[in-house]
């Protein structure tokens, strides 16, 4: 691989770079599966999903433009272990394993995005997925490289907005994007453009979306909502449609780089814009903006003894309003920057490996009547290192981080004088990846890791509208202790390929946000309160692909020399079922918001440019919740898709039909505060074009 391109692999943190599917040169040798795409994710290595200690996902081409949602928690939503916080069409957040927020490491080409959306949940993540490249999710604690708030995993959105290779054309080259959908009015358009010449790389990009509110099937409050909560006489039930769930953004970036042989060094500016209804409450919006600047950059072996340095550095001013109505109330505002420089050296004996060090600083404020935080001021400084040793059969890592981190809160007259608390957390984990035979792989992780609270755990007291709560934080609390196993088996060739994942969690003081049993009198709120517990999360991911039908190509062909295949057609039956259980560690009850047993089963069909799936999602009853929670009703949906892809002239084009819960099932998802007022979308038709130059 030569330095530019090892260069793409390691500076965006998770990134993949080869094919699903490679050509076969005997009925023996099956095209290998996904689990070969390279990824860099607990590692700083060139390794393949196949090789990786902790489970990982790549979404990307094809795959990413058929799942694409509004929010990235919803683009995500049943990939493995993965589920959603739901809360509307406009702010999704993903959860991973059953673990959200400030647990759930959420990056833009390596760094944080830094906006508010592990604040609350009516908050959106300030990035679209309109215009990403690809999506890498990793599955467990990747504390690492990326920090003690990573234990539910880490999500890294690439885009192609600082380039990391020359440009080789003469024209410039990019793709145009829309698509239109019925469920709710959805239109929608995207561009990028990347030109340049010698050592200057240039790319420009936007996006624009419209969405009207949802259409549903049957009430947006769940039997069970209205059953104990009827309304007062006079009002109705909405019913049909998602009340202020319509949404508007709109954005786009600029960036250009250098490169040398010995390197690059790039810099771009984005912003986003957006405006959605909170869903939960019917006047209230969200005006969303966000402007940031980004630099990043690598030098190839400096030194003998260095095979790279990477460096990157992004600055966020992100701010938000709630309208109430054409009323101004709540505005956030947070700005700040986070900042990594990683070394990675050569080998030294069988031993190969990387270090760094990573600051972020962010100054947080929330303004207004329902403000429920003081202004923050939130800094962080760590150091990491992670050394491996590949033998024949046998890929042994390990490695450890420490954070520094500190809280100091503004005083003011809501919330009284400030504080300041700081805390120390030391991270470390070891993991093997062992291959008894060719194409089947074993890998078991052990780790230990201390999460510092958040600004909210510490220092929330007011009312908290967007969760239906008066909360309150403790300043008293100290880090959140955890113990984590995990362990997959793999396969990647033959009739049958895929990953069975299994995950054992054990947390000491862990921060949950649970009822006292009071109620706030001025605001007739419940009032909640951040506690430690002891808590165990356990579960798995199965993800399992027949191969009912291969290209094949005989050895001795011309064909096989030409690499076009003699049978150019694939049907995969694809099997993906998670599961997750939470508990209370010291009274056995089940902790909040947690997603049930999920089955799903797809028919994946490729004949030449003609592409087909129809995919069925079960969601079983989650009755156990906690004690604010009402049951989830079960759930089967029913999706379909067909794709086409041509050439015209020197441009590319797939034009694509999917249809979307095709037996308008209502259906509900347990992780969302909001979920027995605001159901998933009813029956509806997507349609789009995409075109390559």
């Amino acid at each position: 691989m030569n330095q530019t391109l090892r260069s793409i692999t390691r500076t965006a943190g998770v990134i993949a770079s080869t094919a699903c599917f490679a050509s076969a040169q005997s009925s023996q040798d099956r095209p290998a599966t996904k689990l070969d795409e390279l990824v860099v994710t607990a590692a700083r290595f060139d390794q393949t999903l196949f090789q990786q200690v902790q489970p990982a996902t790549v979404l990307k081409g094809k795959e990413l433009q058929l799942k694409l949602q509004p929010t990235l928690g919803e683009t995500l939503n049943n990939e493995p272990g993965v589920s959603s916080t739901s809360f509307g069409p406009g702010a999704s957040r993903p959860i991973i394993r059953g673990l959200g927020d400030d647990r759930v490491r959420i990056l833009q080409n390596g760094t944080s995005l830094l906006d508010v959306s592990n604040v609350s949940p009516d908050h959106a993540v300030a990035t679209d997925p309109l215009t990403i490249r690809s999506v890498e999710v990793v599955r467990g604690p990747a504390t690492l490289l990326y920090g003690p708030n990573t234990m539910g995993g880490v999500i890294n959105v690439i885009d192609d907005r600082i380039p990391t290779e020359r440009f080789q054309g003469t024209y410039p080259s990019g793709k145009v994007e829309t698509s239109v959908g019925s469920v709710d009015n959805l239109f929608s358009q995207s561009g990028a453009l990347t030109w340049g010449s010698g050592p200057l790389v240039f790319h420009l990009d936007g996006f624009n979306r419209e969405t009207s509110n949802i259409e549903i099937p049957g009430y947006a409050r769940s039997a069970a909502k209205r059953k104990s909560a009827p309304l007062a006489p006079g009002e109705e039930e909405a019913r049909g449609e998602l009340p202020n769930s319509a949404t508007e953004s709109q954005g786009g970036a600029l960036g250009s780089s250098y490169l040398w042989n010995g390197g690059y060094l790039g810099f771009s500016y984005s912003g986003v814009d957006s405006n959605y209804g909170t869903v939960g409450e019917p006047d209230v919006t969200i005006d969303l903006r966000q402007r940031r600047w980004d630099m990043r950059g690598a030098v190839f072996t400096p030194t003998p003894w260095i095979k790279e340095i990477d460096f990157k550095l992004g600055y966020s001013d992100y701010e938000h309003t709630e309208f109430e109505g054409a009323e101004a109330g709540t505005q956030f505002l947070i700005d700040g920057y986070n900042g990594r420089i990683e070394l990675l050296h050569e080998k030294i004996g069988t031993l190969e490996g990387a270090f760094g060090v990573e600051a972020q600083q962010s100054d947080f404020s929330a303004l207004g009547a329902e403000a429920f935080l003081p202004p923050v001021n939130s800094r962080v400084t760590s150091a990491f290192f992670f050394e491996e040793i590949p033998l024949d059969s046998v890929r042994l890592q390990w490695g450890a981080r420490y954070d520094h981190q500190t809280h100091d809160s503004e005083t003011n007259d809501l919330f009284g004088p400030g504080l300041s608390r700081d805390f120390d957390a030391l991270s470390t984990s070891m993991g093997v990846v062992f291959t008894p035979v060719d194409d089947y792989a074993l890998a078991l992780s052990v780790g230990y890791a201390q999460r510092p609270p958040t600004y909210v755990e510490l220092f929330a007291n007011g009312p908290h509208v967007a969760t239906g709560a008066f909360e309150i934080g403790d300043q008293d609390l100290g880090t959140e202790d955890s113990i984590s196993l995990d362990f997959s088996i793999r396969k990647r060739a033959g009739r049958v390929t895929g990953s069975v994942s299994g995950f054992y969690y054990r947390f000491d003081d862990f921060i949950n946000l649970a009822p006292t049993g009071g109620t706030d009198p001025a605001d007739d709120l419940p009032i909640y309160a951040y506690q430690p517990v002891g808590a165990d999360f356990f579960g798995g991911e199965i993800e399992t692909i027949f191969h009912l039908l291969e290209p094949v190509v005989p050895a001795d062909s011309k064909s096989a020399e030409s690499g076009i295949p003699v049978r150019d057609e694939r049907l995969d039956l694809i099997l993906r079922a998670d599961y997750v259980h939470a508990e209370d560690r010291d009274n056995r009850e089940a902790l909040p918001r947690i997603p049930p047993f999920r089955l799903s089963a797809a028919f994946d069909y490729q004949r030449g440019p003609l592409g087909a799936r129809i995919e069925g999602q079960y969601a079983a009853e989650q009755d156990r919740h906690a004690d604010d929670e009402l049951p989830t009703d079960a759930y089967f949906l029913v999706n379909a898709s067909v794709t086409y892809d041509t050439r015209l002239g020197p441009i590319d084009t797939t034009v694509y039909l999917k249809g979307i819960n095709l037996t308008d099932e209502e259906a509900r998802q347990s992780t969302s505060f909001l979920k027995d007022v605001a159901p998933l979308a009813g029956r509806g038709v997507i349609m789009g074009l995409r075109a390559a130059f």
